[in-house]
Parts: structure tokens; sequence; C-alpha cells
């Protein structure tokens, strides 16, 4: 005898519609728990992708640290001895630490009101000084001409890359901007590009609104010798970037003559340790939303083992009749199992269903056309609504199986004398 056939998923159907309203309640709950499941794993997903988003383009590889005051006495200094990073530090890091891929100096320029100007446009902006290994730090996104070179550096050029912010304030025309001057700081520099930042985050301001120089220029045009306000560097690949933070804090603190031990003449941070921050915060969140979504969803399948409980005793006389007529415990075992499936299958496809309709349409007439907003594509993976699918089967069964049990403890003559 077959465990399942067309007549009996009548069978089965027809018993799950005898009690619509018991059955409609049961089935919400089943419906509501698989649905909350969807909308928080897509929510948890979407804003893990936001955050996703809005670094690419930054090399999480990456650390970046200055100068700062002494705490320690050392070789005759005293203690709140304020020092600099120098153009110099630059060669001695690069030849003895192999492991850097790229190292930047920054520095940062003043930052006043109408601090840059075109023609009767002005306006008040960040102002650095790179060098072009920057971009493979922070990606940048051309819109006209092309970043600093390493000709510009040498000859401590008076060029300039503006942001885009920049560009559409002091050019509002939206012309062709390349080779015209702007007066920064009350110096004139030429444009030689216009450019944004991939990612949404930024170091010493956004490259938008920012006014980008020659490093090698910005010390000449300040006065400032050789100093470098800050460092950025990255770490090749499979080499942990907290290996080289560390090395170039000895690096510099030998040739600075500084006490190895200090810990505060240098201030220093990396951003692969915040990324992973981030991972295990995302890896937290989808733990909890599994065990909330999965603690509604046993509410629903609970409820669901009550009414075949219920079913079942209702059904009393009739298992009894069956079993005396001949009908193996596996065919009503099965019966009762199969009415849990369907009914927790029906209940949980259409929670999923409309979990990610209801996902799609806030990713498609919300999330597509809002700002500021901090999640994107809110939609739950393939393997997420395959694992959703046979947790749902899963207490299905589980919610069949411990009803079933009982039935087949029923005595066919004691079932046929109960009234």
């Amino acid at each position: 005898m077959q465990l399942f056939d067309l007549d009996r998923f009548q069978e089965i159907w027809q018993t799950i519609t005898r009690n619509k309203a018991r059955s409609l309640l049961t089935g919400f709950g089943v419906f509501w728990g698989i649905f909350m499941l969807v909308i928080m794993m897509g929510a948890g997903h979407g804003l893990e992708r936001g955050m996703m988003k809005g670094i690419d383009g930054f090399a999480t590889n990456s650390c970046f640290m200055g100068s700062s005051i002494t705490s320690l006495p050392y070789k005759g200094f005293q203690k709140g001895r304020s020092w600099n990073i120098h153009n110099r530090d630059l060669d001695i890091l690069s030849k003895s630490i192999p492991e850097i891929e790229c190292l930047s100096p920054i520095l940062w320029g003043h930052r006043s009101t109408n601090n840059v100007v075109y023609k009767e446009n002005s306006g008040s902006y960040n102002i650095r000084g790179l060098h072009p290994n920057y971009v493979k730090i922070e990606q940048q996104r051309m819109m006209y001409g092309r970043f600093i070179n390493d000709i510009d550096i040498v000859q401590a050029r008076k060029v300039c890359l503006i942001g885009t912010t920049v560009y559409e304030e002091l050019f509002p025309t939206k012309g062709n901007p390349l080779g015209q001057y702007i007066r920064v700081n009350g110096i004139y520099y030429q444009v030689i590009g216009v450019s944004s930042g991939v990612a949404q985050i930024s170091i010493s301001g956004r490259s938008e609104e920012s006014v980008i120089i020659p490093f090698t220029t910005m010390q000449q045009v300040n006065n400032q010798g050789d100093i470098i306000h800050m460092l950025a560097a990255s770490a090749l690949p499979n080499i942990p970037v907290k290996e080289v933070q560390e090395k170039m804090e000895t690096v510099l603190k030998s040739h600075n003559i500084i006490s190895p031990d200090d810990k505060q003449a240098i201030w220093s941070f990396n951003l692969e340790e915040q990324f992973n921050m981030f991972k295990y915060l995302f890896l937290g969140i989808s733990i909890v939303m599994w065990i909330v979504g999965s603690g509604t969803l046993i509410a629903g399948i609970v409820g669901v083992s009550n009414i075949l409980t219920v079913t079942i005793k209702e059904r009393t006389k009739e298992i009894g009749i069956r079993r005396a007529l001949g009908a193996k415990p596996r065919t009503i075992m099965g019966q009762i199992i199969w009415e849990g499936l369907v009914l927790t299958s029906i209940s949980g496809l259409s929670g999923l269903c409309f979990g990610v309709l209801c996902l799609n349409l806030a990713n498609t007439y919300w999330l597509e056309n809002a700002e500021d907003v901090f999640l994107s594509d809110p939609m739950i993976s393939f393997g997420a609504a395959i694992a959703s699918l046979i947790i749902l089967m899963g207490f299905g069964l589980i919610a069949g199986s411990l009803p079933a049990r009982r039935a087949l403890r029923i005595k066919a003559i004691e079932a046929i004398r109960e009234e």
C-alpha cells in the first residue's frame, strides 16, 4: 500500500478544511514565523551589503598612523617631546618592511571660509597633499582628466585634482575644467582632473569635497620642509595588516629616537580590525535572527501539533474502525504526518513568498530611490531560502509524528465503543 497518493491527498485536504477557523489560525502561526524569519534575514543581509558597499573601493588591508607626543624619556630626551614623520622615513619604511604593498604620505592643508576660489565662485573645502600611490588605498572615480602622477611629485608642480562637489560649485555651467586655474589658500593651481571616491567612507575628508595637490608641492608652498602629517599603508595579500602596522611603528621609533615601549608617541589604526569587527557583528546579528525567527516558527509548529492532536481525539472512532478493517499502522501514521506536512508546507511557502515579495517591493520602491539609507538589496540568498524550507519540513514532520504516535496507541475495540 502506498504511503501517499492523490486520493489520500484529497482525504487529507478534507480533514484540514473540516475545521477552517482552527486550521487558519494554526496556519497563520507558521506563516507569520517564516515571514518574520525572511524579513529579518533580508534586513540583516541588506545591512551587511550596505556596509560592504560603503567600504567598497577602500583597501581594507590598510593602516594609518601619525606622530604624537612622547610619553617616556629616551636617550637624553625628556617625555612630552613633539616629533614629526619626514620624507626620509618613506624610503626607510619601504626598504625595511617588504610586506608593505603601498605606502603614501598624507598632508592636510588649511581650511577656512572660501579658501578655494574660481572667478566669482568660491567655497570652503578640504585641502589634501597626496602621493600617486594613494589611489591604491582609496580608489577614485575619475570624471575628467587624471590623478596626480610621479612627475607632479618630483617637480612639485602646482596642479590639483578637485572633487565632484567642488567642481559643481566652482563650475556651475558644468564645462570642462581641465587647464583652468583655481586659487587655493591664496595660491593658483591648474586643474588636472575631477574625481570622487568610490567608497562612502574617507580618511581626512571626503574626496568629493576636497582639493588634492602633490604632497611635495604642499610642503613647499606651506614652508613646512619635509614634514608628513600622516602615513597610509596597505599590506601584501595574505599578510595581516596588524603585522605591517607593528613593524612600521617599530621602524619609526628606531629612526626617530623614541622608546620602543612608548605607546603614545605614535597613533595608529587599521581598517582590517574594523572590517573584522563588522563581520563578527553581522555574524552575531545573523545568529540572533535565526534564533528569534526559529522561535517564532516553532511556536507555529506547536500549534500545528496541537490541532492534529485535537483532530485525532475527534477522529478516535474513525481511526479505530480503520484499524479494525485492517489498516496498517504505517498507513494511519502516514496520513497524520502528511496532514502536518501539508498544513505547514502551504503556510510556510506562503509566508516565504510573501516575505520575499515585501523585500522586493521595499527595495524597488523605497531603497533604490532613498538617500542616506544604510541598506542595500535586502534579499535572502537561495541557500537561506532552501535552509528555511528544510527547517520548515523538519518541523512539519515533528508536528505530525508526535500526534501520529498517539493515534497508534488507540486500540481498535475501545475506539469503536467510544461515542
